[in-house]
């Protein structure tokens, strides 16, 4: 699924195009995504300018005078900027069309996204409000990392996984981080040192950089809203590789589920 760097690359892609400029409709196709897509959106933003875009999470946040749109891309969701006159396809659920001639394209096979509007202020919506410090903000360090884990007794992947303690790191680069900060997956949060906090933290926020830079990861479910590949899937060292030699060790690289989320990870390298 869209994780925060694939988010984040979508965020970029589609910002130029239509940022400052005028909504003229709505076109929902199906409304029954996660949650009912909200008439208000159809109703409200028309007439509207687009004044900034900004991802929360992993979430998309559209701004206008009027309100806030958020948008989640799911499991399998996607954005694409198109032109007037091409033509939806099956999962293509809702359209916003700009008066330049540019529609944002809202695709979802699974329809575990999202598409729902607020007009009070964002950070007080329910799915914003309860969210922990981005991962690469200054507010985001290995002592917060280490503060927030006294006292837990879960694994520390499903801790940096928690978007109350930290918002955005989802399983890819949860693997990712924890393999370049040489810590097991399935270590108990409480009983690791602040030192090797602020080393994950500084990995975690370099992870996520690096996926940023290269465009994202390609998964069965993911393009870049230009449709293009992102290439950082040539840059794991440990997500979906299991049975492939560490690039380090040359140890196999091992999985288990946690959580009910595959996990992978270096026997020899983490500890």
């Amino acid at each position: 699924m869209p994780e925060l760097p694939e988010v984040e690359t979508t965020l970029r892609g589609i910002t130029p195009h239509i940022r400052g400029e005028l909504i003229t409709d709505v076109i929902i196709r199906n409304k029954n995504l996660r949650w009912p897509v909200p008439a208000a959106i159809k109703k409200q933003l028309p007439g509207q300018r687009l004044n900034s875009l900004q991802r929360r999470g992993k979430y998309l946040l559209l701004f206008t005078d009027s309100g806030t749109a958020i948008l989640h891309l799911g499991m399998s969701g996607s954005l694409r900027i198109n032109s007037l006159g091409i033509v939806a396809e099956k999962h293509d659920h809702v359209d916003i069309v700009f008066k330049n001639g540019k529609v944002l394209r809202f695709r979802d096979p699974r329809r575990f996204g999202c598409l729902l509007w607020t007009t009070k202020p964002v950070a007080q919506h329910k799915l914003i409000s309860v969210m922990g410090p981005e991962p690469l903000s200054a507010d985001f360090t290995g002592e917060y990392l280490y503060a927030r884990s006294r006292s837990r007794r879960s694994h520390v992947k499903s801790v940096i996984m928690d978007s109350k303690v930290v918002t955005g790191v989802g399983n890819i680069y949860a693997s990712e981080a924890l393999f370049a900060a040489g810590i097991l997956p399935t270590r108990q949060a409480g009983r690791i040192s602040l030192a090797r906090y602020q080393r994950l933290a500084d990995c975690i926020k370099q992870v996520l950089s690096s996926a940023i830079a290269q465009g994202g990861t390609t998964l069965k479910d993911f393009t870049r809203e230009d449709g293009q590949p992102g290439y950082f899937k040539q840059s794991l060292k440990v997500y979906d590789r299991a049975g492939m030699s560490c690039t380090v060790c040359m140890q196999p690289i091992k999985q288990k589920s946690l959580n009910q989320r595959s996990t992978y990870y270096c026997g020899q390298c983490q500890r």
